[in-house]
């Protein structure tokens, strides 16, 4: 064995990479529903790319300049070609694929790109987006020259990996901004899927998000269906159903997530279940202790409550006790707007503040915030308020 085989050995991902090394040979209409992209960002990808695309939406318009974005599934490039622009020069873009003809077609106009550009922030790396630590050419490299020739070099194959993904990562952990996607996680088997969605928590940064365009569907998808490659391959069969979609994202830890967009019409109806094109998000951060720094946040409405991801309620209006960490949460996106934040009067540095039990959803009083001395008085100093100025 001279090379590392790269083709999946699941008869989900054989379909899968079989059906995607053909449509990068041979454009393929029907594999995923259209989208239309800003046209401003496709004048300077080259027509062959934009004619093997196979996608359901696009994560990029939540992109921002100087993001450092990962694109999972990146096929031949076009996304990451977008994000590139996007991203600007201060950017980083990184496609990620274990398909070779997909990866080949992406990397053949890298140069020609960024000369159109004038500058170059696109690589494309071979890996497995649900095992973003192991590169693959670096695992190949190493089998190329030690083939496997008997069980106990298959043995060793194990250990390989693993000194590969502790020394070399494909992604390193803590390094990306925006993890996109674009109908991809559907073609991913049922079975890795809560690994991938660790992996895409463990490469992003703190505060790092992810944007993730996917066919979702409206009902479970029976198991006769779940096992027809064609409808496999097709992003139709493996499609997460709606609502545990928005789940796998809580379990993985993730927290603001919401539905960017979802196509009102569906892309295909198989056996009266429909399945159309979903963009979500969800972010990283809320990991980490719960501070006491006499802190409370103000829900403004219209909900009469809302209850947040971690179980703590709020009530429109009402002043609710929080602790450091969440009260700088609720300040950012994506629930800055929402909430009024009540800082205390007198700062509690970080090395003094005692932990805070966040289980319990106490309205904090006016006395904690200002003090429990706090008796000031003001007196009304400017003339143009006086009783004879006439403006009151």
């Amino acid at each position: 064995m001279n090379s590392v085989n790269t083709q999946p050995q699941s008869s989900e991902e054989e379909s899968v990479y079989t059906r995607y090394a053909n449509a990068a040979r041979q454009a393929e209409a029907a594999l995923c529903c259209p989208v239309e992209y800003n046209q401003e960002y496709l004048s300077i990808i080259p027509q062959e790319i934009l004619e093997k695309d196979y996608g359901c939406g696009d994560p990029t318009p939540y992109l921002s300049p100087g993001d450092t974005v990962l694109d999972l599934g990146s096929g031949g490039g076009k996304i990451c070609y977008i994000a590139s622009q996007i991203a600007g020069p201060s950017g980083k873009v990184i496609g990620v694929d274990c398909n070779a003809e997909m990866l080949a077609l992406a990397r053949k106009y890298q140069q020609e790109v960024s000369d159109k550009l004038g500058y170059s922030n696109v690589e494309f790396r071979s890996g497995l987006i649900q095992d973003l630590k192991l590169d693959l050419e670096l695992l190949n490299q190493e089998l190329s020259a030690s083939p496997i020739d008997s069980q106990a070099r298959w043995l060793e194959l194990r250990n390989l990996e693993e000194r590969l993904r502790q020394e070399s990562p494909l992604i390193p952990g803590d390094s990306i901004d925006c993890v996109i996607s674009n109908c991809v996680l559907n073609l991913v088997r049922e079975s890795d899927r809560s690994q991938l969605l660790q992996e895409v928590f463990r490469v992003l940064k703190r505060g790092g998000k992810a944007v993730i365009s996917d066919i979702v569907c409206d009902d479970i998808v029976p198991q006769h269906m779940r096992k027809d490659p064609e409808l496999w391959s097709g992003c139709i069969s493996g499609a997460f159903q709606e609502a545990a979609f928005l789940k796998a994202f809580e379990d993985a830890g993730f927290h603001g997530i919401e539905i960017l967009k979802r196509e009102e019409t569906p892309w295909r109806t198989v056996e009266g279940i429909e399945f159309r094109s979903m963009v979500v998000s969800a972010y990283k951060g809320k990991q980490g202790p719960c501070l006491e720094r006499n802190q409370a946040m103000i829900y403004r409405g219209p909900f009469k409550k809302v209850e947040d991801d971690d179980g703590h309620t709020y009530f429109r209006g009402e002043r609710i006790a929080v602790c450091d960490k969440t009260f700088q949460l609720l300040q950012k996106a994506p629930y800055a707007g929402q909430f009024l934040s009540v800082a205390p009067y007198q700062d509690i540095p970080l090395e003094q503040a005692r932990e805070m039990d966040c289980r319990r959803n106490a309205i904090r009083s006016p006395q904690e915030t200002k003090g429990k001395n706090f008796d000031l008085t003001t007196q009304i100093v400017d003339e143009c308020c006086s009783p004879d100025s006439g403006c009151c």
